[in-house]
């Protein structure tokens, strides 16, 4: 049977073969099960169901400071409280494993607790679609009711305090790390805002926003020295034609005093000046026409002095004393207030000619400043937005650590407090017993198994031509006494103790 494929016929026939054994294993199994459960130590479980409360104030008017995931930061704290170090004091404290306690090392009792507890989270509803986690389970499996109670509600008590502390621990170490970051910040910003203000003191005049109006007052300037300009040329051609007109009246005045023809040399120096006036007025001094004029009065002027010097002193004295009339002291005195208007206007154009060129130099070296005053000023808002957000920030880090020694952000709170177990949960006899049967059931399978493989028997027709490789031309079956009647009602059967095997090679 083990070298040929098996139908579900022949494991009917194995077990109609092999009932017996199966049902006796399957029978004792149970009984021996739950007996073996009887033995063993009981261990009793308390259980506490700690739910996680969101915070009363909502996270968007106060966020926490730690926004770790409440799974990642329940397995820290059950690593941490399920440490030696915590553990230890509960096993002296409430007395644990006194039977063992001068027979093995501390490190295999806390072991052993360890494996007494159990946390195991609360999983959301899938209705809800819930991403936090509401709530967790702590487990603790013991050898009486009472330790199993006590040791449960300490390390929901454990559990408890490590979450208070540790949000108090967190949210001050970040109060304090972003204080320190602020006064640091603070102390660049003064820095940064000293350097700001000793570069305004430095650079009165030529900041950017002043550019505009530093190109408006050279405007401003220009247009002033055109009109200085403007006025000064208006004053020198009236000082031109007074002292024309002065100098026509003088001679004209001299010649009837003195006898002469009013056409003198002084007329015609007095024409040439007036048209050298006009030239000026429109030419500059380069121009031919100018410097011919400027030749003419000069040789006019000197023939003037020749003709001067052949009179006598005595003549201009008589002249001199009668008085000038009225109409050339006048001139005289316009062209005196021409002087001075002259003067004037002169010190007016290197006033405004000293302010345009200091403001031509503002306007010049800008482009530098500009840019040294643009890193200091986007150096000084950086270090303010940095001063800003670290303010910020650290006024939410303390709300939030308030809001944690008020005990109203996300807590623990026990829902259902450890119980007192009446009836151990381990070993549970019930589950005992019909593990047995299962366990008594499959050895009476396999044993029966390994009996029908083991077995070289030929049963049917089918054996006999796998086995011989031949097809059997007929069967004879078993004669007996007590077999006439069978073979009337049953179809032959082959066995190895009482069938004749046949084949066509025998």
């Amino acid at each position: 049977m083990t070298q040929r494929e098996l139908t579900p016929a022949d494991y009917l026939a194995m077990l109609r073969r092999r009932w017996l054994i199966i049902t006796i294993f399957a029978v004792i199994g149970g009984p021996i099960a739950y007996a073996v459960s009887l033995a063993l130590p009981a261990k009793y479980m308390s259980q506490t169901l700690v739910l996680v409360q969101q915070p009363t104030v909502p996270t968007e008017f106060v966020k926490p400071v730690d926004t770790t995931d409440i799974s990642q930061r329940l397995a820290a704290m059950q690593q941490k409280i399920l440490s030696r170090s915590m553990l230890e004091p509960i096993i002296r404290q409430y007395g644990l494993y006194p039977k063992d306690r001068d027979k093995v090392s501390i490190d295999v009792l806390v072991g052993r607790l360890q494996k007494s507890i159990e946390v195991l989270p609360v999983l959301p509803m899938a209705e809800t679609r819930a991403a936090n986690l509401p709530g967790f389970f702590v487990n603790v499996k013991l050898d009486t009711p009472r330790n199993a109670q006590q040791v449960c509600t300490a390390i929901t008590s454990m559990f408890i305090e490590q979450s208070l502390s540790s949000r108090a621990h967190n949210s001050e170490d970040t109060v304090q790390f972003l204080a320190q970051q602020l006064a640091d910040a603070k102390t660049e910003l003064d820095q940064r805002d000293a350097a700001l203000a000793d570069f305004k003191v430095k650079h009165p005049w030529v900041l950017p926003e002043q550019e505009q109006t530093n190109i408006n007052l050279l405007q401003t300037f220009t247009t002033q020295l055109d009109a200085a300009t403007q006025q000064l040329a208006r004053a020198q051609q009236d000082k031109t034609f007074a002292t024309t007109q002065l100098t026509q009246q003088i001679a004209a005045w001299e010649a009837a005093q003195g006898g002469h023809n009013p056409d003198t040399l002084e007329q015609q120096l007095a024409t040439l000046q007036t048209q050298l006036a006009s030239l000026e007025a429109r030419y500059t001094d380069d121009y031919p026409d100018v410097i011919k004029a400027k030749n003419d009065i000069a040789m006019l002027k000197q023939r003037i002095a020749e003709s001067n010097d052949t009179k006598s002193a005595t003549d201009d004295k008589p002249l001199r004393a009668m008085g000038e009339p009225a109409q050339i002291a006048q001139l005289r005195a316009q062209i005196h207030n021409y002087d001075q208007v002259i003067a004037e206007k002169t010190r007016e154009q290197d006033a405004i000619r000293q302010q345009i060129k200091v403001y031509q130099d503002r306007i010049q070296s800008s482009p530098l400043i500009e840019q040294q005053y643009k890193e200091l000023t986007r150096g000084y808002q950086t270090a303010l937005d940095s001063f800003n957000d670290l303010q910020k920030k650290r006024d939410q880090a303390q709300m939030a650590a308030d809001l944690d020694k008020q005990q109203e952000g996300e807590q623990f709170r026990v829902l259902d407090p450890a119980n007192l177990p009446e009836a151990p949960a381990f070993p549970n006899r019930q589950y005992f017993a019909l593990g047995g049967l299962a366990g008594g059931l499959g050895i009476g399978l396999g044993l029966a198994f390994l009996l029908e493989m083991r077995d070289t028997s030929l049963r049917t027709e089918r054996d006999v031509e796998f086995v011989l490789r031949l097809p059997v031309l007929a069967m004879v079956p078993e004669i007996g006494p007590l077999a006439v009647k069978a073979t009337r009602q049953m179809p032959p059967k082959l066995d190895d103790a009482s069938s004749l095997r046949l084949s066509s090679g025998a």
